[in-house]
């Protein structure tokens, strides 16, 4: 009996061990996706043509309402996005393949430079307002489909309001070091160049891709289409 009570204690002990390593490749994998979508790498240069002309406490400004204006939009969509799909009639499964497909073609627009030169466009059609922070650089250059995509896709996998927490500090932990990039952004331009932007901007869309297959699997494997 102690010796079977051993057993059970350390089978007990093993699964505590395990569940942290599964909350920790659940973190890691959602943090890689959701920083490739918000892609602040690219989206520095971007930024820094928005505000050109601006003080640094004017820069600073926008990229702190920018940061929190998508913070809370990502937020509505990590609490309710599930529930709006449930009320559509959209199952998990279903969002998942279809999450997957447009994170996908957000890769290859990131492969080819298709997604670079759009953000610039809509950069250029906000060049006559004043503050930039909530369109275009919250929405829909932070906040977009692919972004809003991927906290609901992350928050189908963890359920619950630990779920929601979990995806949070995902969400915080990139927007935040956005933020950092935003603040240093002139120093990271001379740093890297537009090269270097580049090639980083495609390692991350070969990353994106892979992804963003993982997602379509999950979704197929759901409905039964794909071995387990």
């Amino acid at each position: 009996v102690q010796r079977r009570t051993a057993v059970d204690a350390g089978a007990g002990e093993t699964g505590k061990s395990r569940s942290p390593m599964i909350d920790t490749a659940f973190m890691i994998t959602s943090f890689v996706t959701l920083f490739v979508i918000i892609d602040p790498i690219g989206l520095t240069p971007i930024f820094l043509a928005l505000t050109q002309g601006m003080t640094a406490s004017e820069r600073r400004g926008v990229a702190i309402r920018a940061s929190l204006t998508a913070t809370f939009i990502l937020a509505l969509f990590t609490l309710f996005g599930e529930a709006v799909l449930a009320f559509v009639g959209i199952s998990m499964p279903a969002f998942r393949v279809a999450g997957g497909a447009l994170l996908f073609l957000t890769a290859l627009d990131m492969l080819f430079e298709r997604r670079t030169k759009r953000r610039e466009h809509q950069g250029e059609e906000a060049t006559e307002v004043e503050d930039p922070s909530v369109f275009p650089i919250s929405i829909p250059l932070i906040a977009g489909p692919g972004s809003i995509a991927t906290v609901i896709l992350l928050a189908g996998q963890k359920p619950g309001i630990e779920g929601f927490a979990l995806v949070m500090s995902i969400v915080l932990a990139v927007l935040s070091l956005m933020l950092v990039m935003f603040l240093v952004s002139g120093v990271l331009e001379r740093l890297l160049g537009k090269t270097g932007i580049n090639v980083v901007t495609r390692l991350l869309g070969m990353l994106l891709a892979a992804l963003s297959v993982q997602f379509i699997l999950d979704g197929l494997r759901a409905f039964g289409f794909a071995a387990g």
